[in-house]
């Protein structure tokens, strides 16, 4: 919950239809895996080359989920959205378009996870974590079906809500805490970012909201807001709903009053740009400086020497290779290893720090081919799991290049099978870190 926000001048402009609380085709349903519950094999959608793994950035030919809820539903709109919890794993499984194809089998466009113990959104590294534009699972801020009619006067959480073309920018497609946005961002014609939080001012009268469930949505938008996760098609603002909760503000019928009130609330509505700290989910002053890995194993991986194979995993965000010969050296160097999260970049000059976790045998190198020429190397050494260097990032633009090899002298029979290489860097400097959301942001939508 955020304390003393200052709010911007940003509004949310009239559209083709009023604004919207609720559930609905473009919402989402929230499933929870248990220990009994079987695997079960997702397939990319007819026609594509493969499952969109989103993290990976790459097709995958199926992905298998070790527990799958049998009453999975996914959402009807053309989104398709479902998340799977599975706390034994601690992993939300995302899907977009997800459904059965015409043979019985699970197919979806896209699939991203998130761990339940993660800070709800995505870092540099591991960018894309949920099925939504703004790279968070739909069940991020989702009002619970459990929530509707708790007896409680607000939520206990921020709320997600999507925004239209023309309350969305034109300018900046996402601010922090956001790592994504939807493509075609300059379509847009309004002034908010995704990923901005918005809130009512604390002079907003709640007295003139006299429809109990949307009062309680008030009160929750007056002390914790709501993110921009979504752009949608007409609606000024839509604010989510889990599906199957029973909640419906017009009733079987629509409601003037109900959409008057809404329209008090579109019209109050602004972007956060500073606040003065944050309380968490105890009500404790909580600090809210983070250092997130800037470096992702993604692929694709090449083998450049020497024989084996090489592939990316996501859950592990770790490179597996099966060295077949004792020179077997392995290469990444397309770039998307330091992915381009604008607030998440490094700086040429700063100092990082390079961690390694790695099977027996087998060593990480970083280099940095930079300079006036663009070909000048910058190399850390050939590390082993365990090690950790510091590393002025050179000046200039840079392209990023990831090495892998069997540690020389090492026989390839040690393999019994694959291992497994991750490396994380993260910045030294404070002033490296991300931008906070407080008084000194220069970063945030105005």
């Amino acid at each position: 919950m955020p304390l003393n926000p200052v709010l911007g001048q940003a509004t949310i402009p009239d559209s083709d239809y009023y604004p919207l609380i609720g559930e609905g085709p473009y919402s989402s349903s929230v499933f929870l895996a248990s220990k009994t519950d079987k695997p079960q094999e997702v397939f990319g959608l007819p026609g594509k080359p493969g499952l969109w793994e989103l993290d990976g950035e790459q097709h995958l030919p199926c992905i298998t989920i070790p527990r799958w809820p049998a009453g999975t539903v996914p959402a009807s709109g053309s989104d398709g959205h479902a998340d799977i919890v599975d706390p034994i794993d601690g992993i939300v499984h995302s899907f977009f378009q997800l459904r059965k194809d015409a043979e019985g089998r699970w197919v979806a466009g896209m699939y991203a996870w998130s761990s339940i113990k993660g800070r709800g959104w995505g870092d540099p590294a591991h960018y894309y974590q949920g099925a939504r534009a703004t790279a968070v699972p739909p069940l991020a801020g989702l009002i619970r079906k459990h929530e509707v009619n708790d007896g409680q006067d607000e939520y206990d959480h921020a709320l997600s809500m999507s925004l239209t073309y023309n309350g969305l920018s034109s300018e900046t497609d996402y601010v922090y805490p956001a790592t994504s946005a939807d493509r075609e961002w300059r379509k847009n014609t309004g002034q908010i970012p995704e990923g901005s939080l918005l809130m009512l001012p604390a002079d907003f009268d709640v007295q003139q909201i006299t429809t109990p469930g949307l009062r309680k949505v008030v009160n929750t938008l007056k002390r914790r807001g709501a993110y921009v996760v979504d752009r949608n098609v007409g609606t000024p603002f839509y604010i989510y709903v889990e599906n199957g909760a029973g909640f419906n503000l017009h009733g079987p019928k629509w409601n003037n009053q109900v959409a008057k009130e809404l329209r008090l609330v579109q019209r109050a509505l602004r972007p956060v740009v500073a606040v003065s700290g944050w309380l968490d989910g105890q009500g404790k002053a909580m600090d809210t400086a983070e250092t997130l890995n800037l470096l992702s194993m993604r692929g694709p991986w090449q083998l450049t020497q020497g024989e084996g194979d090489v592939r990316y995993d996501t859950h592990s965000q770790s490179v597996w290779v099966k060295p077949g010969s004792a020179d077997a050296v392995y290469i990444q160097r397309n770039g998307r290893g330091i992915n381009s999260v604008k607030w998440g970049s490094v700086k040429p000059g700063g100092v990082y720090r390079v961690k390694v976790q790695a099977s027996p045998g087998l060593q990480f190198r970083l280099r940095v081919q930079a300079g006036p020429t663009g070909k000048d190397n910058t190399d850390t050494p050939w590390m082993v799991s365990g090690e950790q260097f510091d590393y002025r990032w050179p000046e200039g633009k840079g392209r990023v290049q990831l090495f892998v090899r069997v540690k020389p002298g090492d026989s390839v029979q040690s393999f019994a099978s694959e291992g497994a290489v991750r490396a994380t860097l993260t910045a030294l400097d404070e002033s490296l870190t991300p931008p906070l959301l407080n008084n000194n942001s220069a970063t945030l939508s105005r």
